[in-house]
């Protein structure tokens, strides 16, 4: 049976982050996964604190963070499994904090600084393909989010998560419903009436894919490993 796990580095557990999430985890265990769900905002971690113990000669970390903390487990889990998900709304510009500080201790560990001579590049640590994704999610539609280049600065992310895991590709979800009630809110840049109307059209759409995304990583995962 494959395993997939899929992380949430919102701080909002059951909106749209969370929500697409959980559809790519259901397309995943239509397939047949089995699946692990991880809420970030529940752990206390940090970063990479730069001790280089991954780097050493001959080290024994194998992919993992030597630093422990209440992620180690998670971490443990991604090594292991056969798919990966992560998924951020987007915040200045970027994915949150606990997002970033996930990935420096998921994928610092599986760079080497070893020129792979007989295919090129460097030398990966792993010996398989994870095949992963990135959720993104933001309140500004399409157009502001190339106007902002947001494309190329998530971009990074996928071209990391490539690099150390062998596959990803990125599912973004724009113009997202941000506020429960907008009458409530200091906002004019965007309307109730102009939210309602893409968290109709635009939302289930982003659902339907986030559920083949799901479908497709294990797809993958079978076929590359």
């Amino acid at each position: 049976m494959s395993k997939i796990v899929v992380v949430n580095a919102s701080p909002r557990k059951n909106q749209n982050t969370a929500k697409l999430l959980k559809e790519a985890l259901r397309g995943a265990e239509e397939k047949g996964a089995e699946a692990k769900y991880y809420n970030l905002y529940d752990y206390n971690y940090k970063g990479c604190v730069s001790c280089l113990a991954c780097k050493l000669k001959n080290s024994k970390t194998n992919g993992l963070c030597a630093y422990k903390d209440e992620i180690t487990p998670i971490l443990q889990d991604v090594l292991s499994a056969d798919a990966f998900i992560i998924g951020s709304p987007i915040y200045f510009s970027y994915p949150t904090g606990e997002f970033r500080s996930f990935l420096e201790r998921l994928m610092y560990p599986l760079l080497t600084y070893l020129v792979d001579e007989k295919n090129g590049g460097l030398k990966r640590v792993l010996d398989k393909t994870i095949p992963s994704a990135v959720i993104l999610t933001m309140n500004v539609p399409e157009q502001m989010s190339k106007d902002w280049n947001y494309p190329a600065i998530q971009e990074e992310n996928a071209k990391s998560l490539r690099a150390v895991l062998g596959y990803s590709e990125t599912l973004y979800a724009y113009d997202t419903y941000q506020f429960p009630d907008y009458s409530k809110y200091d906002c004019t840049l965007f309307t109730e009436e102009q939210k309602a109307k893409a968290r109709a059209t635009l939302f289930p759409q982003d659902m339907q894919k986030a559920f083949e995304l799901g479908k497709r990583l294990i797809d993958l995962s079978e076929k590359q490993n």
